[in-house]
């Protein structure tokens, strides 16, 4: 089986060094860029399956890199994962990075125990949203006019194909597969993320902002249970 490819885009040399040496140690494949120019290029020449992405860097920015991975995943992958790796920790940074497409968000210093964690927990779930085959739950998930292909990684809306982020997909099929269930952000955070770390209320609700966004009319059917959490009604109301 190949090993997984991660992308350091990180344009300190000692960083990049000890980022690749743990990730290599850990069994990963590495690829470095040292601009956002640089990874859009290796995006585009192979196969990457992770990308770590610093936000300080030359040229363009981080986010504008992710923002721009994102697209060019339309004709390559679009549910690959992303995890933020910079200095900036405040929660508006973080926030702007989760808009953006980011999956994860990591500050500087960081624990490379931690980070490497991290990395397994994104790629698990990115493989799982890909290929579980689970009886125990539907691969295909329909209600009104959403459809979820968990195989195939797919969502449509009206026969339209909706791209998401590897979040905001499990999200929508942990809501979507029991619609009127009510999810607290915490049980959103335990499926979605697949690992127990701390991340705040506003993070989750960004991204059920950008699932509404993204599901324009139909983004009315995640409601806002307050104190509580969200859940996916299965019929809209009259009137609204």
């Amino acid at each position: 089986m190949a090993k997984v490819n991660v992308l350091v885009v990180e344009d300190e040399a000692d960083i990049q060094q000890l980022v690749s040496y743990n990730l290599i140690r850990a069994g990963f494949h590495v690829t470095c860029a040292d601009t956002g120019e640089e990874a859009l290029e290796r995006l585009r020449m192979e196969q990457v399956d992770c990308v770590l992405l610093d936000l300080n860097l030359p040229g363009i920015s981080g986010l504008e890199v992710c923002a721009a991975m994102r697209k060019v995943g339309q004709s390559i992958e679009h549910s690959m994962p992303i995890i933020m790796l910079t200095a900036k920790g405040e929660e508006e940074d973080v926030v702007a990075g989760l808009e953006c497409g980011a999956d994860d968000y990591i500050t500087k210093p960081f624990s490379p125990k931690v980070l490497i964690a991290r990395i397994k927990a994104v790629i698990k779930r990115s493989l799982a949203d890909k290929s579980q085959t689970d009886d125990t739950r539907k691969s295909v998930i329909a209600v009104d006019g959403l459809e979820i292909d968990k195989g195939r990684h797919e969502v449509r809306l009206n026969g339209v194909e909706i791209l998401l982020t590897t979040t905001e997909f499990s999200i929508l099929s942990l809501l979507a597969a029991k619609p009127g269930w009510v999810f607290t952000r915490q049980q959103i955070i335990d499926f979605a993320r697949g690992y127990d770390f701390l991340i705040t209320p506003r993070a989750i609700d960004v991204q059920i902002f950008g699932l509404r966004k993204k599901l324009s009319e139909y983004g009315k059917m995640i409601e806002t249970v307050r104190g509580i959490g969200y859940r996916y009604r299965s019929t809209p109301e009259d009137g609204e």
